[in-house]
């Protein structure tokens, strides 16, 4: 579960992100983060995992306060999450293979297991075939769905997406749509920050929405 209550992040310079938010999203939830460019989305998921640091209110994640983790508990924590990031983030001088290996490789899995996981992960997302190849010659959907492979390697418990089909065309979006509904049928909860309407439509998740750094909607 996760349980934010009354939380605000300012930045240096007085920027302020978010301002008193609060909501909960139950393990096993589908849900949205929405809003224009600059709500606050991608704070709010970099809290989440603990990147950036509320500057008041707590954030509540399986019974941790993830806002007063001491910096050597963080890589524990994000074992919980899987993460996909706007900037996709690949090693470029790596094989498909090895950038979803990476996860399992620093959490120091078996060379084996790793292996038999890095494949099946492969598999789920289409990507099987291109495993020994380099993510400079992938489209930007299969790029996409590297990321997905390398987020869900380690089959964590919450999922969080950042804008995942914000540089896709209809076809595609619609494909890692598909993906985020198959992981949460299963059990993991899915979190996606996105203004893609179309994505909302076709998945009908719960909405949370943020306008100027505060809870506008949380449905």
């Amino acid at each position: 579960m996760i349980s934010l209550s009354n939380v605000s992040k300012r930045y240096p310079g007085g920027r302020q992100a978010l301002h008193d938010v609060g909501f909960t999203i139950e393990s096993g939830e589908l849900a949205f983060i929405t809003g224009h460019s600059g709500a606050g989305k991608t704070t709010l998921l970099k809290l989440l995992v603990a990147i950036e640091r509320p500057t008041a209110g707590s954030i509540v994640v399986n019974g941790q306060n993830v806002g007063t983790l001491p910096p050597r508990a963080v890589p524990f924590l994000r074992r919980k999450f899987g993460l996909i990031f706007q900037d996709h983030k690949l090693l470029f001088d790596r094989n498909v293979f090895d950038n979803v290996a990476l996860p399992l490789e620093i959490a120091g899995y078996g060379a084996k297991d790793a292996a038999r996981r890095v494949r099946a992960a492969l598999d789920k997302v289409g990507l099987l075939k291109y495993e020994k190849a380099l993510p400079i010659t992938l489209s930007g959907g299969e790029r996409q769905r590297l990321c997905i492979a390398r987020a869900i390697v380690h089959r964590p418990a919450i999922l969080l997406a950042d804008e995942p089909t914000g540089n896709l065309d209809a076809d595609y979006a619609a494909e890692i749509g598909e993906l985020f509904r198959s992981f949460n049928q299963v059990g993991v909860t899915v979190v996606v920050a996105t203004h893609d309407q179309a994505l909302l439509a076709r998945l009908q998740p719960r909405v949370i929405a943020l306008r100027n750094g505060e809870l506008a909607a949380a449905a």
